[in-house]
């Protein structure tokens, strides 16, 4: 196995080989060289990184630098044109996409559930189409996710009736009924009234502290603080800067991390 940074510029050792061929200390998720263009406009120039099983991964970065169509071109919603993506040693562009998209949830910064199903429906949706399950068996399992996220007393109310931030944790819950392998979440607090971000945020907390695999775009620095295991600083497609958030928020290596930090600093304290 060759040498390979882990992003914060220490050199990963070798480790034991498993029965299947893969390293026992192989990533969930590898992204090599990941580049992407629409037409004459290059997005992402080169992404790499790795992801642990159980990491949690927070991406910053000002608008236009490439966030959500890094996220998009993991689970495939957006097709990139060079590098590879793996998850758990395996190609995504090898995987069929329902299996991909099992395997890789994501939470989107629009809410968007169907407005004609209940919370219940809208969860047990997927469960049925994709993995064939029963009526009963989807909504017996949609109920353990929405009591998960705390919202089993409102699995009979429809979207109209839900608040914003009830809304985003039905969408939790659909991505969590799945039993995905990795979470992506895109700015799922963006949309949101300031007052209702707190409860989403805490799912968010709930989730890592019990081990989920989560990539996050957000600019919720309180969460970043608290819950990632590496932050990422992302700027004209290229990483400028990754490591723990104690190192990134505390003593920046970069000047340009620093002064996107401390942009962002300044705007919380005038809001």
């Amino acid at each position: 196995m060759s040498e390979r940074t882990d992003g914060r510029g220490d050199v990963s050792e070798p480790s034991s080989t498993a029965e299947d061929g893969r390293s026992a200390g192989d990533p969930l998720l590898r992204v090599e060289n990941l580049q992407k263009s629409y037409g004459d406009e290059t997005v992402l120039r080169g992404i790499d990184f790795d992801l642990d099983r159980r990491d949690v991964e927070v991406i910053i970065g000002p608008s236009g630098s490439g966030k959500s169509t890094m996220l998009r071109c993991v689970n495939r919603l957006t097709e990139f044109q060079g590098g590879t993506i793996s998850l758990d040693g395996e190609s995504v562009m090898a995987m069929n996409e329902n299996e991909l998209r099992r395997r890789v949830g994501m939470v989107f910064q629009d809410i968007n559930l169907f407005a004609h199903l209940t919370a219940l429906e809208n969860v047990t949706l997927g469960l049925r189409k994709v993995l064939d399950m029963s009526k009963g068996d989807a909504e017996d399992k949609a109920m353990s996710q929405l009591e998960r996220v705390g919202l089993a007393p409102q699995a009979a109310s429809y979207p109209a009736e839900l608040s914003g931030g009830q809304k985003q944790r039905v969408g939790i819950a659909r991505a969590l009924a799945m039993d995905p392998e990795l979470l992506l979440f895109d700015e799922p607090t963006s949309a949101l009234d300031p007052e209702l971000v707190g409860e989403v945020l805490e799912v968010m907390r709930d989730l890592a502290d019990g081990g989920m695999t989560m990539l996050v775009v957000t600019h919720e620095m309180g969460f970043a603080r608290r819950a990632a295991s590496s932050l990422m600083f992302l700027d004209e497609g290229k990483i400028v800067e990754r490591g723990p958030p104690e190192q990134l928020f505390d003593s920046p290596e970069r000047d340009r991390t620093r002064e996107f930090l401390a942009r962002l600093t300044t705007i919380s304290e005038e809001a």
